[in-house]
């Protein structure tokens, strides 16, 4: 359980996870876990349940853990971050324009937490081993690590530490709607998501940039199927190092 925590406040921190042990088990343990969790919780999910679920001996999970539940919980969490934000690399990566960024990464990272069983089990029934990581000081590092991932992509359009400040607005916008959602406003569904980057975050964006005669396509992401995306031309997002309005 401490573990848990710890590994929590790590990454939260930005801190690089220690190196895992290498194993051919260490991801099927890892995702037997996940399952349990979305089941139990962490305080009914052991060892001997871990183990059954994967299919693998009780000794083999300590051999691979031999931490035991509290290492297997930690790796738990290291995981499933560096696959949340492989994820969000590979979105954003791919990304044509601003617009196609922000709503490619606040899609991609509301699905993952909406779609996260595990996740979604521990909020309703063990609140405390979620929420007080969400919160104030541990809140702003689990922030900050997002934003400094997130802005490297978003620098294709701005200068890099006004990209770091985009990229932890989106992240703020998604973590609200993931621990409150709203039954008005789903940032899975591309077509909501492109909206609210459209009406509320561009113009925030565009009102502290500093106009020239360049363009930038920002072509809104929900274009229909098959069809042209239509010309749309705005100020060029281009934010001198330390300029601010």
């Amino acid at each position: 359980m401490h573990a848990l925590g710890g590994t929590l406040s790590v990454l939260a921190g930005g801190a690089p996870a220690a190196a895992a042990p290498r194993s051919p088990h260490r991801v099927r343990v890892i995702d037997a876990t996940l399952t349990c969790l979305a089941r139990h919780g962490t305080t009914k999910t052991t060892v001997d349940d871990i183990a059954r679920q994967a299919g693998l001996s009780r000794a083999t999970v300590y051999r691979v853990f031999p931490g035991g539940r509290d290492e297997v919980l930690g790796a738990v969490v290291d995981t499933e971050m560096a696959r949340l934000f492989s994820a969000l690399g590979h979105r954003l990566g791919g990304a044509g324009h601003l617009t196609d960024a922000l709503v490619g990464g606040i899609v991609e990272a509301s699905t993952r937490l909406r779609d996260h069983a595990a996740l979604h089990f521990l909020v309703e029934h063990e609140p405390e081993m979620v929420l007080g990581h969400l919160a104030f000081d541990e809140s702003n590092r689990l922030l900050g690590t997002a934003a400094r991932f997130t802005a490297p992509f978003l620098a294709r359009w701005m200068a890099p530490d006004e990209a770091e400040r985009v990229a932890e607005w989106a992240a703020r916008i998604v973590l609200s709607y993931a621990v409150a959602p709203s039954t008005r406003t789903d940032l899975t569904d591309v077509g909501t998501a492109t909206r609210l980057v459209e009406t509320y975050l561009l113009p925030g964006i565009e009102a502290l940039a500093v106009p020239t005669q360049a363009t930038i396509d920002i072509t809104p992401f929900g274009t229909a199927p098959g069809g042209p995306r239509r010309p749309h031309t705005r100020p060029r997002i281009d934010y001198p190092r330390g300029a601010r309005p």
